[in-house]
């Protein structure tokens, strides 16, 4: 998914690559734009340094090396946290911070961009046909109003399921309030917006992979909350044992049966559209009736390409 080309007049846009993926930055006032860049790379560093897995000094990291011992949080993970917590809540543990351990076994053990090189190498990952379920997010026990947590030994965490969606969220959020107007923050397949949207609100094109031109199934507009695409078409990776991708079913540690290739949602914010779209991934052929149950306007798009829409998301061309 990525922002389209805004009709308006006054819009300014920056990108830029992050995290082996896609920044876009789109503000209704173009004299802002250097102020709102500079509070969105703020933002994502403040997220790099507390949420990610990949760095041996993150803040989660640290806390790991902590097991069974209360840990004081920073407000950012204290909140990023939080927000992995109740998104395993919403989604009856299909979306779950827990995984860590099953992520690395399928051979997710470092930024996807090094695991497409060791790959080129000739150095493929074992990436194992089952790995360990996820043991489950209410074995972590978070006091957010104390901004404290304690993990249990041999548990590890992986925010990867919603950390960028929650970093952009927060910056869209973050922007707005620093110089108005209205504010489009788009990290790959998770697009936030606050503010004031423009006319005809902003326009979204929807894709297997956003960085693919000419790929996309429609474009659609929003003017408040989030949009997330989540799919098995991009983040994947070959290993000795045949291709694996990045989301996994808590149930099982395993990559879920290949059912949709790309799920999108809207909801309230990047945070509720990602959870339900990867949790649309895991479900398979329930995915339907569990986002129209909840009213969460999606477009799934099956292996052979063939496209449902559910709740009043608007109908599209199949490809």
């Amino acid at each position: 998914m990525s922002a389209a080309d805004l009709e308006v007049e006054t819009t300014a846009r920056l990108d830029f690559e992050v995290w082996s993926t896609t920044a876009t930055l789109v503000v209704t006032d173009a004299a802002a734009l250097a102020t709102a860049g500079a509070r969105l790379r703020e933002v994502l560093a403040e997220v790099d340094a507390t949420c990610s897995r990949f760095r041996d000094d993150s803040e989660i990291n640290r806390l790991l090396r902590r097991p069974g011992h209360p840990v004081g949080l920073s407000p950012t993970l204290n909140d990023a946290l939080g927000h992995a917590l109740r998104a395993a809540s919403a989604t009856g543990g299909l979306v779950d911070p827990t995984v860590a351990a099953a992520v690395v076994a399928v051979g997710y053990d470092r930024d996807i961009a090094d695991v497409l090189d060791r790959a080129l190498t000739g150095t493929l990952p074992l990436g194992s046909d089952l790995g360990p379920a996820a043991p489950g997010a209410g074995c972590v026990h978070h006091d957010q109003h104390a901004a404290t947590v304690i993990v249990p030994a041999g548990v590890g965490l992986d925010l990867g399921a919603t950390a960028k969606a929650f970093a952009a969220d927060r910056a869209a959020t973050a922007i707005a309030n620093r110089v108005g107007g209205g504010v489009l923050v788009g990290l790959g397949g998770d697009i936030a917006v606050a503010g004031t949207a423009p006319v005809g609100g902003w326009r979204i094109s929807v894709a297997d992979d956003h960085r693919l031109p000419g790929t996309a199934y429609q474009t659609v507009a929003i003017e408040s909350g989030g949009l997330a695409t989540s799919s098995i078409m991009t983040r994947r990776w070959p290993t000795a044992r045949g291709w694996r991708h990045h989301l996994i079913d808590p149930r099982t540690g395993d990559n879920p049966d290949p059912y949709w290739r790309t799920a999108s949602v809207a909801a309230a914010t990047c945070v509720d559209a990602n959870a339900a779209a990867t949790a649309a991934i895991i479900l398979g052929a329930a995915a339907p009736t569990w986002l129209a149950e909840r009213g969460l306007p999606a477009l799934l798009v099956d292996i052979d390409g063939r496209i449902t829409t559910v709740a009043g998301w608007p109908a599209a061309a199949e490809h």
